[in-house]
């Protein structure tokens, strides 16, 4: 059945599509200036990468590949192996049984609130949390859950079988939700194993602790490296 990749572009270099894995098809949304990569859709500018991966779920629901990867236009900051992590994927499959994988070297956690990362994140001044609650309730069934462990980045990897377990009208009404609601990239980033219907990472992965790094990283702290 094949891997598509799904890149949620607005202005980034896709330069490195050209080395991606021989028989991968990459289907470019780009939501900013024409790039280019020969036969990108152009998309409203809104709604970022969710409504860009939802999109494509729900226009391709009856064609999809066997393995569909979903990306940011530039992946590498928060997937530093994006290309051995595809062309792995493309060769064996996904690792988990259950046909979802995340994407991505950093490994974190949030709760209902965002209290956790959202509310202190340098790029939410206002420091504005995250009503975690009400999303859940628009999108899903149930409770939702205290806390949400996550890859930064929003990027993941689901197999065809897994995307179709849900019915094309629930996947209408996330794309619907991410174009509509306040923060919704932010909510849809955590919550991705949800909408596909599986755990993501095991109950107790982060060992009591908030983040790990799947990669050395460089701190600046007090003007010295370490």
């Amino acid at each position: 059945m094949g891997v598509d990749l799904v890149v949620a572009r607005y202005g980034e270099d896709t330069a490195w599509l050209r080395n991606i894995a021989t028989g991968v098809r990459a289907a470019v949304y780009n939501k900013g200036t024409p790039g280019a990569w020969t036969g990108e859709i152009l998309l409203p500018n809104s709604g970022r990468e969710a409504h860009t991966y939802l999109h494509h779920i729900v226009e391709n629901y009856g064609t999809l590949a066997g393995t569909t990867v979903f990306c940011q236009g530039k992946p590498f900051d928060h997937a530093f192996d994006f290309h051995g992590s595809l062309a792995r994927i493309y060769q064996q499959s996904i690792a988990d049984k259950s046909g979802f994988e995340w994407l991505g070297h950093i490994i974190d956690t949030d709760d209902a609130r965002g209290s956790v990362l959202f509310q202190s994140w340098s790029k939410n001044p206002e420091k504005h949390p995250l009503d975690m609650a009400r999303f859940w309730g628009r999108l899903f069934d149930g409770n939702c859950p205290e806390r949400f462990t996550f890859a930064c980045g929003a990027q993941f990897a689901a197999t065809r079988e897994l995307i179709l377990r849900r019915p094309r009208d629930f996947y209408e009404r996330a794309r619907d939700l991410s174009l509509s609601h306040p923060d919704a990239p932010h909510f849809f980033e955590r919550v991705w194993n949800h909408v596909l219907g599986v755990p993501g990472f095991a109950p107790g992965f982060l060992a009591g602790r908030e983040t790990i790094y799947l990669k050395p990283i460089r701190r600046i702290l007090d003007g010295s490296s370490g």
